[in-house]
């Protein structure tokens, strides 16, 4: 009998502070939708602003979401996560959100998700990472990339071709690696 394929899953970085009257909430949260209708699990480092939308849009898209949360902070009970892992500090919910993704999704943010991209990027530069999709959403991120590929002192090549912008759920999902079982050699 052969073995369900397990859903893909894409780690999802982005702003905690956005506030669901935002015309950018509900945008994340359609996107969210759209990748869970498309047979997409997530992972996201929190519960609120957009990884809430996001999260709440997987959830009504039939997708499950896995919270990598911080210990010191409380988890109100209205969210939308499937499971919650507690992260005892900031380093190993990185490593968990990093390691445990088959994609990376980077939405409009601030420190924490500029430093989230910062380390997903470098980890595919020196090639310690398997190589992966690592998409940066929105205007924020069009408008950062070009100053950062002609300002930053790079030790390798060519490290733009990781990053994939996006500008819509369509995009998204273009750049999305196909759904393969894990166990598959040409995965």
């Amino acid at each position: 009998m052969p073995q369900p394929i397990e859903k893909q899953r894409v780690s999802v970085f982005g702003a905690s502070s956005t506030l669901e009257n935002d015309p950018l909430y509900a945008d994340i949260q359609a996107l969210g939708k759209v990748l869970g209708t498309q047979g997409w699990n997530a992972t996201v480092g929190g519960h609120q602003g957009l990884m809430g939308a996001f999260s709440k849009g997987m959830e009504a898209g039939g997708g499950a979401i896995r919270g990598i949360t911080l210990s010191r902070f409380p988890t109100p009970p209205e969210n939308a996560l499937s499971e919650e892992i507690r992260a005892y500090d900031f380093f190993d919910r990185m490593r968990s959100l990093i390691e445990e993704a088959d994609a990376w999704l980077v939405l409009p943010g601030g420190l924490g998700t500029l430093a989230e991209f910062a380390m997903c990027w470098d980890l595919l530069a020196i090639r310690v990472l398997k190589p992966r999709p690592l998409l940066v959403y929105g205007a924020m991120w069009q408008s950062l990339m070009p100053p950062l590929r002609d300002s930053l002192l790079f030790s390798m090549d060519n490290p733009m071709p990781f990053i994939y912008p996006c500008n819509s759920p369509e995009e998204v999902l273009k750049a999305l690696p196909e759904r393969l079982p894990k166990d598959d050699p040409n995965a």
